[in-house]
């Protein structure tokens, strides 16, 4: 017979399971916000074409969809906490690589390296706390995961925001070299800020037990009583472990024949029609632009006529509204629903987004191409090197076809520049020409030009990359478009904070309950896997396109496409998703099925 720790033990064990989930929640969501804040001056001096940098941001979410695909298998081999130490010291390993970068290809590794560990904590972390906790400490460890979650998002922006207010100081001196060197250093700053949260975490694990349930499935009895005894009174931890025998007694006494017909279900009316619905949530979830919206916020509102530091302050207000909103999602989801919330907030989202589309299609349908001008300026050696400037800009206006109407003329300007080399086309950054210190922009055929046959076949299946490697250059577009007033600007912030509202309060609570939900018993673990693999590859999709969709067709066009994909997200809602409050899995499985 186990020794009985005394109460105040029991208490303190149950406090470190839930910091050590609230860590694991601060490093998903510093994952996903650090980019956010170091994305604008990782444009400035990393030398990257646009596909690059929306690679470097999409690479934290394919190594999140690639981990995500055996997350699940790995817990059962190594072990929960193995497996939660191993993603923290993966997130820890990241940080020197991409802070000491020189090039594209190690902050891709790196940034690799952070999505794998975030797809391992975002499985690992809840299916820990699940298995461990108490009936009556379960509902908190979630909401703590979810809630420091956005608070690491939080700790991102405020990371940011301290950077760009140390920039204004160092603008002001009107040394050139100086900026840039700054801006160098200030994103590498920004990545080893998030060393902390990963140090704590790896160091968190080591100081709890493995799960229970996974020490009984080894078979490993004693040490699954241990670990019970940890958080439980001695009578509720033999009361689980007695639980536990008969689950595996029964698991090994059913018959062959079933093993056969639990592979089967899924293609079962009754599992289809669920596991298909969660799919389809999960893969809207992301449609609506959320991980990119958050991702690429300071550049957004960059784009939409504020400067640096008052992007970063729109930035801050974003995360800060998505950390206080996702609380009142946990308050109000077992008294509303699942269902009125969802509705609630797509419908939100979508008038939030066919805002924003407004605010940007008031100067971008202004856009004039200048590509015969920025032809002019390609070299002998087929690069150009464009100094993009308030005189540069005057000169392309008046080359142009086109024309600004009335005072749009006299506002400063963004250019993208669309080119390509043979069959291989790629975009630059935007560049704005009242950036105190004048932006080049360089176009080179290394940055469209594949290295090899393996990039060039994803860049495009149909191209001859020998003979793109000596094409002339050729200007596809030149993109010039009157930026926004200061007042859009802080129009398009404050919607977008209205967006995260009803995000955080709707989807951003609701989604992942109907996922667990909504799933059979049956073939819960492994639907799980297939629709949150679904949802990473939609949100990698949209990252990796996001630059080079808006270089070509303008924020207002994708903004406008998000609010479609949300617009059917209410409709599939509406129409499908049954009200889950206060059922229980069987009557939930039950409606599927057809029975009362």
């Amino acid at each position: 017979m186990q020794s009985l720790p005394p109460p105040r033990s029991l208490r303190a064990y149950n406090f470190l399971l839930l910091t050590v989930a609230g860590f694991g929640g601060l490093l998903y969501g510093v994952d996903v916000g650090i980019i956010a804040g170091a994305l604008p001056y990782l444009e400035a001096t990393a030398g990257l074409t646009a596909g690059q940098l929306s690679f470097v941001v999409a690479a934290v979410l394919l190594g999140s969809v690639l981990s995500t695909l055996f997350a699940g298998m790995f817990a059962d081999f190594f072990g929960r906490r193995k497996l939660m130490t191993l993603s923290g010291l993966l997130f820890v390993a990241s940080i020197p690589i991409i802070a000491l970068a020189e090039g594209y290809t190690p902050l891709v590794v790196g940034r690799l390296l952070q999505g794998i560990s975030a797809g391992l904590i975002g499985v690992v972390v809840p299916l820990y706390l699940a298995e461990c906790l108490s009936a009556e400490h379960r509902g908190k460890g979630t909401g703590i995961f979810q809630w420091l979650l956005t608070f690491g998002i939080v700790a991102a922006a405020v990371t940011g925001m301290v950077f760009s207010l140390r920039l204004q100081g160092v603008e002001q001196g009107g040394d050139a070299q100086a900026v840039f060197a700054f801006k160098d250093a200030a994103w590498r700053g920004i990545f080893w800020v998030a060393l902390l949260p990963g140090i704590l975490f790896v160091c968190g694990t080591f100081f709890v037990k493995e799960s229970p349930r996974w020490l009984a499935m080894k078979g490993r009895w004693e040490d699954a009583l241990s670990s019970l005894l940890r958080s439980r009174e001695p009578a509720q931890a033999e009361r689980e472990i007695s639980e536990m025998r008969e689950t595996l007694a029964a698991e090994k006494s059913a018959p062959s024949a079933q093993g056969k017909q639990k592979k089967e279900s899924i293609l079962r009316k009754k599992y289809l029609l669920p596991f298909a619905l969660a799919c389809l949530i999960l893969g809207f979830n992301q449609a609506t632009g959320i991980n990119s919206i958050i991702g690429y916020n300071a550049t957004i509102l960059l784009q939409a006529g504020l400067d640096d530091l008052q992007a970063h302050w729109g930035y801050l207000f974003l995360t800060t509204v998505n950390f206080l909103m996702t609380i009142g999602g946990v308050l109000l989801v077992d008294r509303k629903g699942r269902k009125f919330l969802l509705l609630l907030g797509t419908a939100g989202i979508v008038v939030s987004l066919a805002a924003v589309a407004g605010l940007f299609w008031q100067t971008e349908k202004f856009r004039i191409d200048a590509r015969d001008e920025i032809q002019l300026l390609v070299s002998q050696n087929q690069t150009a090197d464009i100094r993009f400037d308030e005189a540069m800009k005057t000169r392309l206006q008046k080359a142009s076809l086109g024309s600004l109407e009335g005072s749009l003329a006299e506002r400063p300007a963004t250019l993208t520049v669309i080119y390509s080399y043979g069959d291989y086309r790629t975009s630059t950054r935007p560049v704005r020409s009242d950036e105190k210190i004048s932006a080049t922009l360089q176009i080179k055929r290394s940055d469209a030009v594949p290295e090899n046959a393996v990039t060039g076949f994803f860049a495009n299946p149909f191209g001859d990359l020998e003979a793109a490697r000596s094409a002339p250059l050729k200007i596809d577009h030149a993109l010039l478009s009157p930026l926004p007033g200061v007042s859009t600007g802080w129009s398009t912030a404050a919607i977008l904070c209205v967006f995260m509202a009803f995000f955080a309060v709707g989807p951003g609570i609701c989604a992942w309950l109907a996922l667990s939900e909504l799933m059979p018993n049956r073939i819960r673990s492994n639907g799980m896997s297939v629709a949150l693999l679904v949802n990473q590859a939609v949100s990698t999709g949209i990252a990796a396109t996001f630059l080079p969709t808006v270089g070509q067709h303008g924020y207002s066009a994708l903004f406008v496409a998000f609010a479609i994909c949300t617009a059917l997200y209410f409709l599939v809602v509406l129409l499908f998703l049954p009200e889950t409050k206060g059922k229980t899995l069987e009557e939930i499985e039950a409606c599927f099925s057809g029975k009362k």
